[in-house]
């Protein structure tokens, strides 16, 4: 159980942060290859850096692979089509990361037949997970979309500058950027920010004079820029005279995203998930077809954990499963609710280890039937965060959805 006062701080970074980069791709890729075929199986890896983009990993679908193993007839093309649109839709246009002129490398190759035929079901076999590994879902009534307000806050943050910038309103503003948050609580509820930092790349001279160069004007017209986002997206009264601020704590920053760092899918999963308010199970979601429960089973997880909120039967819900490779049904759910719940964890378990109950089972196949994953709708999800999202028509977020109070309430 928390301690009930204390200061929790969480991060965010921009749709342009060079990891983030790496994951919008691999989602494209998962996303070109389900749009083809709803069974794909696609483990893409991406590599992001000075005018480079590199895949590797391993798929098949028909459309994209025939029976054979080989590339379809325009596949590989399709593929660095979405590549370079994906690139061109964050905004690089820049001398050391183009959307047009950088050099794309293709390694994909067809999936391994060893972890196929442990996957796939056959006979009286249903379909295994993906792999093996523990996953965890979160929720907590911080906030409206049941997500930790310091995460919550800093995906806002970035998603207000993507759109000034996107829009126009802050052409002084590049692709790759970063938040923090830091919130005081008291009796376990944020009442404050006593840190904001965000750290943006920024057009030629937008930074305080340093002896090589800036524009005081200039930089003042970023600081206040900044400034204004953070009044606008935290409640009013959080921001005190005390709140420590920082803009751009090193300085200049006109050379970032790929071109300034390296990136790579699947380093940023703790701004992905939960901000570090929960634990996490160690595995990326990005560049994975639902197949996998790294990807499939923390947003079931996530789903559980906001209808046991939404229900009202707890203000905080952790939940764990685990799995193993080519086994269908979860080793392990494990439930806390941190002191905060109407009913006991062990009558929860025992509800969603109960297929009748629940209404699904949590194996592979019964998570993508209930959510609806076998869908083109992951590259949506690969910047601001995987959680706390508004499920749109397509069937994206699906997971976001509390659709399960009702059922919930008359189990439990």
């Amino acid at each position: 159980m928390l301690r009930s006062s204390f200061l929790f701080t969480s991060e965010s970074v921009s749709e342009g942060h060079p990891d983030k980069v790496a994951d919008q791709i691999s989602d494209a890729v998962v996303d070109l290859f389900l749009s083809k075929d709803p069974e794909a199986r696609v483990a893409c890896e991406t590599l992001t850096t000075t005018n480079r983009v590199v895949l590797a990993g391993e798929v098949r679908g028909k459309g994209m692979i025939d029976k054979d193993g080989n590339w379809a007839p325009g596949a590989q093309e399709e593929i660095q089509k979405v590549v370079r649109e994906t690139v061109k839709r964050i905004g690089y246009e820049q001398d050391g990361f183009h959307w047009q002129n950088l050099v794309f490398e293709n390694h994909l190759h067809p999936q391994s037949a060893h972890i196929a035929q442990g996957v796939d079901a056959s006979g009286n076999k249903d379909e295994g997970a993906g792999d093996q590994g523990i996953m965890f879902g979160y929720a907590t009534d911080e906030t409206p979309d049941l997500m930790p307000a310091t995460l919550y806050y800093s995906h806002k943050i970035l998603e207000r500058m993507a759109a000034d910038r996107h829009s126009g309103k802050a052409p002084f503003l590049e692709p790759d950027a970063k938040s923090q948050v830091t919130l005081s609580y008291e009796n376990e509820v944020p009442v404050r920010a006593t840190a904001l930092v965000v750290s943006t790349q920024h057009a030629p001279g937008y930074y305080a004079p340093d002896g090589e160069g800036g524009d005081a004007a200039k930089y003042a017209t970023l600081r206040d820029y900044v400034l204004s986002v953070f009044h606008d997206v935290l409640p009013k009264g959080f921001i005190t005279d005390s709140t420590v601020i920082h803009v751009n704590p090193t300085g200049r920053f006109e050379i970032g995203g790929p071109d300034g760092d390296a990136g790579v899918t699947g380093r940023k999963i703790i701004v992905d998930t939960y901000g570090g308010a929960s634990p996490h199970g160690g595995g990326a979601f990005s560049g994975k077809d639902p197949t996998k429960v790294d990807r499939s089973a923390a947003y079931i997880t996530r789903y559980l954990a906001k209808n046991i909120v939404a229900a009202g039967l707890a203000r905080r819900c952790t939940i764990q499963l685990s799995y193993a490779i080519g086994v269908a049904e979860p080793l392990s759910v494990y439930v806390d609710l941190h002191g905060t719940g109407t009913v006991s964890e062990a009558a929860i378990e025992a509800v969603l280890a109960d297929k009748s109950k629940l209404g699904f089972a949590l194996t592979p196949r019964g998570i993508r039937t209930q959510l609806g994953l076998n869908k083109p709708i992951y590259q949506r999800s690969a910047a601001y965060g995987h959680f706390g999202r508004t499920p749109d028509a397509e069937g994206g977020f699906s997971w976001e959805k509390t659709d399960l109070v009702d059922r919930l309430k008359a189990a439990l």
